[in-house]
């Protein structure tokens, strides 16, 4: 198989197998006794629960960045990273995991991130036409949404706005009082637990302890790409598109657009990925003999759980294909409809059906 850097100009149906194979070598890592004890020791020593709101671009990929075991952190995704708490299915998710974690005696941090390049204004997020201000604001709405449904007091809850800077992984946390502390100065652990103390007063003791891992290895990553000296890709390649959840083993930059199924009008960011896909086949950035649209609904247990997941995932699939059919017409005959659940506690995907 070819590696990643090459695989946008295979044939669609090589692309495609790409994908699957990334997929289940994804999950047998995950599955391997030396993952499962690494996350059972993890979360012995670091109990606060840790989720993500993040954009759908594979650069951002938070585990790597903080050298945390694959597992840990629960991601939500979406295009451009736009949340709003007021939707009901993002509302209901993200409730039931705050509670369900709650009630396991568990205090939960939640990353709400933006991202941004310092070496290219372009190479930030086109969701908000790589304007970093604008996506800030936006962060702050979620926070003040947050902090209105699980308390601004932050002794269970906190919502941590945590920009991410892509050019080297680098996080960048917002205290309350207005201060920035960026990861990418010169700094050791010790001046960040001492920061982290001194502008994060309102954040209980426990979740410091167990955020300042996350920080510690994003310290040892960033170094670890300065020595490397990673070149920086600009042009965007997407041949996929993700509608859905349990897409942690896409994170590879610029090869998908991922929809999470939590806007109330999914047919809006369906309609703007599909016009990046039909503009990068124009442009000839990618072949133009297909594009892959793929479903999936993750399941915890078997039996009425992965059957609903099942009906919901083929719903999805159903769904975009009848806007991407009825605005992109041209565009549809070339589209390859992949439907596929997940495995939660494997994070093995299992395809349904394939329909072109």
């Amino acid at each position: 198989m070819n590696p990643t850097g090459n695989i946008h100009k295979e044939p669609i149906a090589s692309r495609i197998n790409w994908v699957f194979d990334l997929a289940q070598r994804y999950s047998a890592e995950f599955c391997s006794p030396e993952a499962f004890l690494a996350r059972e020791r993890y979360l012995a020593l670091h109990p606060t629960a840790i989720a993500v709101l993040k954009c759908m671009d594979g650069r951002i990929n938070i585990p790597v960045a903080t050298k945390t075991p694959p597992g840990i952190i629960q991601p939500f995704r979406n295009l451009g990273g736009m949340f709003d708490m007021g939707w009901p299915h993002l509302g209901e998710v993200l409730a039931q995991y705050v509670q369900r974690m709650v009630r396991s005696g568990r205090r939960v941090l939640i990353l709400i991130t933006y991202h941004f390049s310092r070496g290219d204004v372009h190479r930030g997020c086109s969701g908000f036409g790589c304007n970093t201000e604008a996506a800030i604001a936006h962060t702050r709405q979620i926070q003040r949404q947050m902090e209105a449904i699980f308390g601004a007091g932050h002794d269970s809850v906190y919502p941590l706005i945590c920009g991410f800077e892509t050019d080297e992984d680098a996080l960048l946390l917002h205290s309350p009082d207005g201060h920035i502390l960026d990861l990418s100065g010169d700094m050791t652990v010790e001046d960040l637990a001492a920061e982290l103390a001194l502008r994060f007063h309102d954040m209980p003791h426990e979740v410091r302890s167990d955020l300042l891992p996350l920080l510690a290895g994003n310290l040892a990553h960033i170094t670890g790409l300065r020595q490397e000296k990673r070149a920086l890709t600009v042009e965007h390649r997407e041949w996929m598109i993700c509608l859905g959840r349990g897409f942690d083993f896409l994170h590879t930059p610029n090869l998908a657009l991922i929809i999470g199924p939590y806007s109330p009008d999914l047919s809006d960011p369906i309609r703007k990925a599909a016009a990046i896909i039909e503009n990068n086949m124009a442009a000839g950035r990618i072949p133009d003999d297909g594009f892959l649209l793929l479903a999936s609904v993750p399941y915890d247990e078997i039996g009425v759980d992965r059957a609903r997941a099942v009906m919901k995932s083929h719903f999805l699939s159903q769904f975009a294909s009848e806007v991407i059919e009825r605005e992109f017409p041209d565009l549809a005959v070339k589209m390859m409809r992949r439907t596929a659940v997940l495995d939660w506690n494997s994070r093995r995907i299992e395809a349904l059906s394939e329909t072109n």
